[in-house]
């Protein structure tokens, strides 16, 4: 009988993670490669071995790196789109600029990573897998504090990944996504240093905590290995229940 276990194996793959440098994007390329894979990080602060400096929302650099990850490697099979920011103002004090901003990574840089990530994949007709970071704020309204940009982006996320799902599904490419609830990163360090903020989203979360980095590195590796064969479009929650209410 074959070990169930072999599917969650990346031997061979070539995986490219967004946002690397930090955070969940830190600790899912430190996953990929201690199953197998051959892992290139893009992100503004990358540093060291296969890492790029890559602006996710600038379509030449994200080309350029993706053209350099085939030709160093040789394929492509994985991504994991993972780079976002956000910036939390009401409504009425957020700025078209900052608007831009959020949109240009979050939504843009979703867009320009995964088409080049399939363009790569479709060429060499071996299919692939592309698992995109949406959030618990893009399939819910939030309530803690204002963060339209990112909650507007974060539900683009959630329908981009379904609508590519089915775009690329009878080429080989599936495309899920996972939706985090808080996880503390550098990302939500301006939440998770406030005590009573912290205090309120647990009381919001039926487990009652938020998340650390390596809680998300599980549901990342069962989506983009051989053991999900069977699902594409799927948004699987990372949230302690809060989805669930």
């Amino acid at each position: 009988m074959t070990d169930p276990l072999s599917e969650f194996r990346l031997d061979g793959d070539v995986a490219v993670v967004t946002g690397g440098a930090s955070g969940i994007g830190r600790v899912v390329a430190t996953a990929f490669a201690a199953v197998g894979a051959r892992v290139a990080t893009f992100d503004l602060a990358a540093e060291g071995e296969d890492a790029y400096r890559v602006d996710v929302a600038d379509e030449a650099q994200v080309t350029a790196a993706f053209a350099d990850v085939v030709a160093r490697h040789g394929r492509l099979d994985i991504l994991f789109n993972n780079a976002g920011i956000a910036i939390r103002r009401p409504t009425t004090d957020l700025t078209l600029d900052d608007w831009s901003k959020v949109v240009a990574v979050n939504m843009t840089g979703v867009f320009l990573c995964a088409r080049e990530a399939a363009r790569h994949m479709l060429a060499a007709g071996r299919g692939g897998r592309i698992v995109n970071t949406a959030s618990i704020m893009g399939l819910s309204g939030g309530g803690l504090y204002p963060n339209i940009s990112y909650q507007a982006t974060k539900g683009a996320v959630v329908n981009m990944t379904r609508a590519l799902a089915v775009e690329w599904a009878s080429q080989g490419i599936r495309v899920n996504a996972i939706a985090p609830t808080w996880v503390r990163t550098p990302l939500t360090r301006g939440i998770t240093e406030s005590p009573e903020l912290v205090h309120r989203i647990e009381g919001m979360t039926p487990m009652r905590r938020l998340a650390e980095p390596g809680e998300c590195v599980g549901a990342v590796l069962f989506l983009a290995s051989h053991a999900s064969a069977m699902v594409t479009g799927h948004v699987l929650a990372i949230d302690g229940g809060f989805l669930a209410q």
